[in-house]
């Protein structure tokens, strides 16, 4: 048995729970199609608590996201791999048009959040990692994506976050992003002037 093959027998056994436990259907759609979002408001939250580690912490997160999201884009330019619900006969929950399936845009950015939180906050890191298991999973169980599509993303949206999380500690990069940040801080202090604390 190939990988291919491997691949296509665990999406299967995956997939077939949407049969077998019919009541977490609406659930897993959900987790699918807009758990993403909690990863929004999760970084809006984190920025908007206004201190600097947070600030570097989420500016890394959304340099991640969007590598992860190129390097994904690239990827399917040269890979075009079928969805399961075009060569297959599945259980689809979620409507999705028949894009690149490999990697997971979905998994590669989720991960490449939660990696970004985690190289700042362990303990945080770890329920974002959960989080982002969760619409992995829910996908596959929602007969969008196959098991190696999500851990194809997963794995890159991780490696790049490491990445990024490294380049910028280079002097210049690192000059950047402060400068960048001290920019929006600027013209958001002016609108927002943060408490003074006693």
């Amino acid at each position: 048995m190939n990988l291919s093959q491997l691949d296509y027998q665990w999406f299967q056994a995956i997939n077939d729970l949407a049969s077998r436990f019919a009541a977490l259907n609406p659930l897993m759609a959900f987790c699918a199609d807009n758990l993403d979002y909690l990863f929004y408001l999760g970084v809006i939250v984190y920025w908007f608590r206004r201190t600097p580690d947070n600030r570097r912490m989420v500016f890394n997160a959304l340099v991640s996201a969007a590598a992860a999201l190129g390097t994904n884009s690239i990827i399917g330019s040269f890979y075009h791999r079928d969805r399961p619900f075009v060569a297959h006969h599945v259980i689809q929950l979620v409507n999705h048009e028949a894009s690149a399936s490999f990697p997971s845009n979905h998994a590669a950015a989720a991960f490449a959040v939660a990696a970004s939180i985690w190289l700042w906050r362990r303990q945080d890191g770890r329920v974002w990692f959960i989080l982002a298991a969760l619409i992995g999973f829910s996908r596959i169980w929602s007969g969008i994506h196959y098991p190696m599509d999500i851990i194809g993303g997963a794995i890159l949206g991780i490696l790049i976050a490491v990445l990024i999380g490294k380049l910028m500690r280079w002097q210049l990069l690192k000059w950047v992003s402060e400068s960048l940040i001290r920019i929006y801080e600027s013209i958001e202090f002016k609108v927002w002037k943060p408490q003074k604390t006693k």
